[in-house]
């Protein structure tokens, strides 16, 4: 740990210090560059991880190399960045191009041929040097809107090859493509008190603080008043000249009394770090208003790089006969700025509000392994699951597990067990541990089962139940072929459905031979395009079968005819 703050301390006056290259790389598309999600921006469970470009809400744009370089690894996957390529560049860094229609040229022939010999659609290969080179400016891919995309779009990426980190765009020169003059913009601070003696403004819960204008553009808080150890945290978007999207804050940092306090600017991070976003953020507050605080303070430290801070972590002790400054500044990339200054005075005055009661039967400390049991259900936190420790909820009624709720945020998997003699050996294979929303809706877990109990490794607090799926996916084509020439279409499409467990795996098969279907998650379509050549002149029998997660079946086969003359 004193390693840990001295690199803190060491490190708190500058950020990013690499000498990045500003004219190597050029733009990946031929449209002008306007962002729909910037670098570091914050997602659910992850900073955002590239730049989204749009492109004119649309599919269908060439897709460039943005430098000389080869094709070292392609992933395709019905969720996560769907169609992707990366390419590695010879001066140290890869390229990554995210949700892409298809890939073009030699690239897509490899990709093809690779489909075929794994017999799968969602596939990882790992490329070497010679195999597949590209030039600079050449086209390898078309834009499109595969994976967990919200709408047609290319996420885009630079990597540092060797650690794999992932770097800001704008850090290579790609600021020249982007027009911005404005500040960013603060729609509130916040200010906390951080244990149970102190009170802020006669109130021990965190309190919203009022902002006024300043003729010199900046803000003023009004004063808090407090007697104890206080955090501040706030709420910021970023906005270009061209796009009118809500970008995440590049940089945000705070001072007390004119020395830096706490900050941290987008530069580079690795993805190991992501889910570190949630002990940023006021999480509680996310999840019952959907409203992000970046706070400004960490309780308990947590390892994530971007983070500057002096030995107080951020937190702000206010003591007897002393009054201080704090100020926060919010800055983008290209160096407009938003400050808050907030006067902060000592009060000993009894709190007029109380903390918010918790009503909890368990205090869960997060440095420790922490096992709880009952009715057959256990539970065990390993230590380090969560960020903070907390007072937790746990119960088991009527064969369900009430594990608090999803206000506080898990960082890594833990493991529950459910014991149950009810079920046959037959029935046994068709069980998981579920998880069950608001709505009274199942999710699925894999399990593992060894004699009477399950158990699951998860990664969120909520309800928890046994389920059981005997229940076959489903199988339907919106307009038959059986026994109908259908030489003018060019691809078979299926629709598929599971309301249990979940569909595991696809298979198509065309006269007993494999063949690829793409599977689009968002519309639950199954789509064979003819172009792959496996289709025969005249008569065609075609199989398809899908399993779900707990191994139920469904086997669709009808019967065609095409011509290719």
């Amino acid at each position: 740990m004193r390693y840990f703050v001295f690199f803190l301390l060491f490190s708190v006056s500058g950020f990013a210090q690499t000498a990045y290259p500003k004219d190597y790389f050029s733009p990946p598309l031929d449209i002008p560059m306007e962002l729909s999600g910037n670098f570091g921006e914050l997602r659910p469970n992850h900073f955002h991880a590239g730049f989204d470009f749009k492109t004119l809400q649309r599919e269908g744009l060439a897709v460039h190399a943005v430098a000389d370089g080869y094709v070292s690894r392609i992933k395709i996957s019905t969720f996560g960045n769907g169609k992707a390529i990366y390419i590695t560049h010879p001066n140290g860094y890869t390229s990554v191009y995210c949700h892409l229609q298809k890939t073009t040229d030699a690239i897509d022939d490899y990709i093809q041929k690779a489909h075929y010999k794994e017999q799968s659609f969602e596939i990882e290969l790992f490329l070497k040097p010679n195999e597949l080179t590209v030039s600079k400016g050449q086209t390898i891919a078309l834009t499109g809107n595969t994976g967990s995309s919200e709408g047609p779009h290319l996420h885009f990426e630079f990597r540092d090859s060797k650690t794999e980190k992932i770097i800001n765009p704008l850090l290579f020169g790609f600021d020249k493509y982007i027009k911005d003059t404005k500040k960013p913009t603060v729609s509130a601070v916040y200010v906390y008190p951080l244990d149970d003696k102190t009170s802020v403004n006669k109130s021990k819960r965190p309190l919203l603080l009022s902002l006024s204008l300043q003729k010199d553009g900046t803000y003023l808080a009004n004063k808090v008043l407090a007697n104890g150890k206080i955090g501040f945290g706030v709420t910021a978007v970023d906005y270009d000249n061209v796009s009118g999207n809500r970008n995440g804050a590049y940089k945000i940092q705070s001072f007390l009394n004119g020395k830096p306090n706490f900050g941290y600017q987008f530069d580079t991070y690795s993805f190991d770090e992501m889910r570190y976003i949630n002990a940023l953020v006021d999480y509680s507050r996310y999840r019952k208003t959907y409203q992000r605080v970046q706070k400004l303070f960490m309780i308990n430290p947590y390892k994530l790089s971007i983070i500057k801070t002096d030995d107080s972590n951020g937190i702000v002790t206010v003591l007897p006969n002393l009054s201080s400054v704090y100020r926060i500044e919010v800055s983008d990339f290209f160096g407009n700025l938003n400050t808050i200054s907030i006067p902060i005075g000592f009060d000993s005055s009894a709190a007029i509000v109380e903390k918010e009661a918790v009503v909890s039967n368990y205090f869960l400390k997060v440095n420790k392994d922490n096992n709880f049991s009952k009715n057959k259900v256990s539970v065990f936190f390993p230590a380090g699951t969560f960020y903070e420790d907390f007072d937790m909820n746990f119960d088991v009624r009527n064969d369900v597990l009430y594990l608090h709720d999803d206000s506080v945020p898990v960082h890594s998997r833990f493991e529950i067990s459910m014991e149950s003699d009810k079920y046959t050996d037959a029935q046994k294979e068709k069980v998981f541990i579920a998880d069950v929303d608001s709505k009274g809706r199942t999710g699925y877990n894999s399990t593992r089962v060894k004699g009477n109990v399950y158990s699951a490794n998860v990664r969120s607090l909520g309800k928890y139940t046994l389920a059981m799926d005997t229940t076959a996916p489903t199988i339907s084509i919106a307009n038959s072929i059986e026994g109908k020439w259908i030489s003018s279409q060019k691809t078979i499409q299926l629709s598929i459905y599971d309301s249990g467990s979940g569909i595991k795996s696809y298979n198509g098969y065309l006269n007993g031979k494999w063949i690829l279907f793409e599977y689009d998650n968002k519309t639950r379509k199954l789509t064979h395009n003819f172009s792959d050549g496996i289709v025969a002149e005249g008569a065609n029998d075609l199989k398809v079968v899908l399993t779900d997660n707990v191994g139920n079946s469904t086997i669709f086969e009808t019967h065609f005819f095409r011509s290719q003359k």
